[in-house]
């Protein structure tokens, strides 16, 4: 058994992060499996390959809309596109790798939006999503990871009370994320750093980043079972090219 790295990032435009060093990214960080969301392509849009990667894409009917691909250095048994549920699968926001003995889920969870339009569709998203990972795992262990829309506690974003009923803080969307943990899916992160400030995304807007006034809604969770093979997990907030910096961990596989 050796150790991976497997690192999420939700690129926001992978045409634009081309732009903003994500070639230099992957070749430096050299992941063993890189998981990225919201790349906003179609088909044949981009020919982007890594030497000793296996890539798979994901994409939205919607032009320049979600999306997600996974490059692997270690080739999957199988691949599966979307949760078999048309109306998420349409939108290009799941892939599944089955590797010997676990799954892996690269995961675009949607935006409740402003407004929180889509609330109601996200909360049957939720449902939906822990169903299928909930499957999966009568198979094999299962790690999921990606940008999940969520700020799971008051200590996952920098104002809590000011946002308690903003997209990705209501008392729905927590009660999705907890449901999953409630199921015995680890939150890696937590597992290691305990401590406030620690965010995955910033809003482009009043110097945020640069503020550290931000919020973590990306995530890799892992099934209980997988915890004793947990080495580490974190986040890049230094990496730059995105409102999103990369999340990992390492593990035993």
């Amino acid at each position: 058994m050796s150790t991976i790295k497997i690192i999420s990032w939700n690129v926001n435009g992978l045409r634009a992060a081309l732009n903003k060093g994500f070639i230099e990214f992957v070749k430096s960080e050299k992941p063993d499996i890189l998981c990225i969301q919201e790349i906003k392509l179609q088909e044949g849009q981009i020919d982007l390959h890594f030497n000793g990667y296996f890539n798979y894409w994901n994409y939205a009917e919607r032009k320049g809309y979600s999306g997600t691909a996974v490059f692997t250095k270690i080739k999957p048994i199988d691949v599966m596109y979307g949760i078999g549920v048309e109306e998420h699968d349409k939108e290009g926001r799941i892939i599944t790798l089955e590797f010997e003995d676990y799954f892996l889920v690269n995961v675009y969870t949607p935006n409740s939006q402003r407004g929180l339009t889509r609330l109601q569709y996200r909360q049957q998203w939720d449902k939906d999503f822990l169903q299928y990972l909930k499957g999966l795992e009568k198979e094999k262990s299962v790690i999921f990871c990606g940008d999940l829309n969520v700020a799971h506690k008051e200590i996952d974003l920098a104002n809590p009370e000011r946002n308690r009923r903003n997209a990705g803080f209501t008392d729905e969307e927590r009660e999705g994320f907890k449901n999953i943990v409630q199921e015995g899916f680890i939150d890696s992160f937590r597992e290691f750093h305990k401590e406030p400030g620690q965010y995955t995304w910033w809003s482009y807007m009043f110097h945020a980043r640069e503020k550290n006034i931000g919020w973590r809604i990306d995530y890799i969770g892992i099934s209980k079972v997988l915890r004793n093979r947990l080495k580490n997990a974190y986040i890049l907030s230094n990496v730059m090219g995105s409102d999103h910096c990369p999340v990992g961990v390492e593990m035993d596989c």
